[in-house]
């Protein structure tokens, strides 16, 4: 009976069974788009990956990355996750593992760099392969509805709801306080109203709701909500935490800006999910968006085909 490698890890962080699981399949030659998907429809994570040898033999590999419904172009998580699984093996597809990988994707190339801790790769931090494109303006009554929560409650001092994307579009709001974040909860039939609205994500209506520390507006904290078969939370999501990151930057009145951001989400789960974004503006463009988080090994195992 043919066999598969697989291995689980949990991404960023770096305790044990916290943080957002991810599904690597490291060597996935041989196996169909069909077999990928059901694959990752078995895992039932929020991504599994599936990594091949590259079309380009100067990049490190090509990535897919499914839900367990549908193939998307770019997601944060699941590049940390995958750099991490690689970075700890001896060699890539017969070349050697350097600090520096490249992921041919659907969404364009990403590029990697391990973070270490001495000898040991603890986790990666990727570039955002896209540029930062920004949406269409969503009503505070629709986002409200979809979290059973008061229109008042989403604030809208920096922006109004909105789509922003540097790979992956979500809808973004702001709300005005944790225990609001605290108090979402989501109605399916609304997101399928609001994704049947808002067409300009093709997944559906993956909303991105946040809140910033009084104490450092910087420090943010997260609940991220997407349609598959029901609307399930996500633990950990980092192409929206890279658009968040970018967006807010982009609003800031400086030209030329470094900006550092650390986003916690997956709190109200039980599954704490520590991302950090930095972003560079110049001549008051959004140029580079990095993504990094620390990842902890879980499982590993065959899958029979």
């Amino acid at each position: 009976m043919n066999t598969v490698a697989y291995v689980t890890v949990d991404v960023f962080t770096s305790e044990r069974f916290v943080g957002n699981p991810l599904a690597v399949i490291p060597d996935a030659r041989g196996l169909s788009g069909d077999a990928m998907q059901k694959i990752a429809t078995e895992f039932n994570y929020s991504e599994t990956t599936f990594v091949l040898p590259p079309e380009n033999p100067d990049h490190t590999a090509r990535v897919r990355i499914f839900t367990p419904t549908a193939e998307i172009p770019f997601a944060g998580h699941p590049n940390v996750g995958t750099a991490f699984v690689l970075g700890r093996q001896r060699e890539i597809f017969g070349k050697p593992v350097g600090d520096g990988l490249t992921f041919e994707e659907d969404a364009g190339l990403v590029e990697v760099t391990l973070l270490r801790s001495g000898d040991d790769v603890t986790g990666a931090s990727i570039r955002a392969p896209g540029s930062l494109k920004i949406g269409e303006t969503i009503a505070d009554e629709l986002i409200a509805r979809c979290v059973q929560i008061e229109p008042l409650s989403i604030r809208r001092t920096s922006h109004a709801p909105i789509f922003a994307s540097v790979g992956l579009p979500f809808a973004f709001a702001e709300l005005d306080s944790l225990e609001t974040l605290g108090k979402a909860r989501p109605n399916a039939a609304v997101f399928a109203e609001a994704a049947a609205l808002h067409k300009e994500d093709k997944t559906g209506f993956s909303l991105f709701l946040y809140t910033r520390s009084a104490e450092n507006p910087w420090h943010i904290r997260a609940r991220m909500f997407a349609p598959l078969d029901n609307v399930i939370e996500d633990p950990a999501t980092g192409s929206a935490s890279a658009a968040l990151g970018a967006y807010l930057t982009s609003l800031l009145p400086a030209r030329d800006a470094e900006v550092k951001i650390t986003i916690e989400q997956g709190v109200e789960m039980g599954r704490r999910s520590l991302i950090g974004v930095d972003v560079r503006k110049s001549d008051g463009m959004v140029k580079d968006v990095f993504l990094s988080g620390s990842c902890v090994k879980i499982m590993r195992g065959e899958i029979l085909l």
